[in-house]
């Protein structure tokens, strides 16, 4: 049996994922749970699973949700902070981790799931954008296997050859064009587009985007 920890579980691929991981209990148990401030989410989401850990984002949601689960009768031990992140992702009692914490703020219990050789579905392009390097070199050298799940990259990963994951040269792949499908830009001249300001990038049409200072 698969033990799970997710990373940013009440979000939407956490939820999704957890949706896969309850129509089939008898190859997966849940190891841990995380979420940033969503308490009562992640307080449903441990009754449903009963993980050993969770981990939320500051002393206050952790005093709440212990609250919680203890009105529940739920012995799930709560954490906070994100050495306590990084402690449940490299957790000899977790095997695989899915990594889907927004920005930055996943790239260390990510990083951590690669130094400890775990399984990691990658959901967080962050960590490869702020630190490819570092993080791909702690994937080969400490033997974690690394599965895109993301929409994007994870259509690339269907699309090649299973030759590519040992030698893209070997698997006849030279180069990969992606091009953008949407966005604040979608139907605007491309002559315009060298005049881009940050805030008109960040003025997306359906979602809110916004500069982190």
């Amino acid at each position: 049996m698969q033990r799970i920890t997710i990373l940013g579980a009440t979000g939407s691929i956490g939820v999704s994922k957890l949706d896969v991981l309850a129509r089939h209990p008898d190859k997966y148990k849940v190891h841990a749970l995380t979420a940033h401030s969503r308490v009562d989410e992640l307080a449903a989401q441990c009754e449903q699973f009963r993980p050993a850990r969770a981990v939320v984002g500051t002393p206050e949601a952790a005093t709440r949700l212990t609250a919680l689960l203890q009105a529940k009768g739920l012995r799930t031990e709560v954490e906070y902070g994100e050495a306590a992140l990084c402690a449940v992702a490299a957790s000899v009692d977790t095997d695989t981790v899915m990594a889907a914490i927004v920005g930055a703020a996943g790239l260390a219990p990510t990083l951590a799931a690669a130094r400890a050789g775990k399984k990691i579905l990658l959901a967080n392009k962050e960590a490869l954008v702020m630190s490819g390097q570092l993080f791909m070199d702690a994937v080969k050298e400490h033997k974690a296997t690394l599965l895109p799940i993301d929409s994007e990259h994870n259509a690339i990963f269907q699309s090649l050859p299973a030759t590519y994951a040992r030698s893209p040269q070997a698997a006849g792949v030279a180069k990969i064009l992606l091009t953008a499908s949407g966005g604040p830009f979608l139907t605007r001249a491309v002559e315009t587009l060298e005049d881009v300001t940050p805030d008109e990038a960040c003025k997306h049409p359906n979602w809110v985007m916004g500069r982190k200072i």
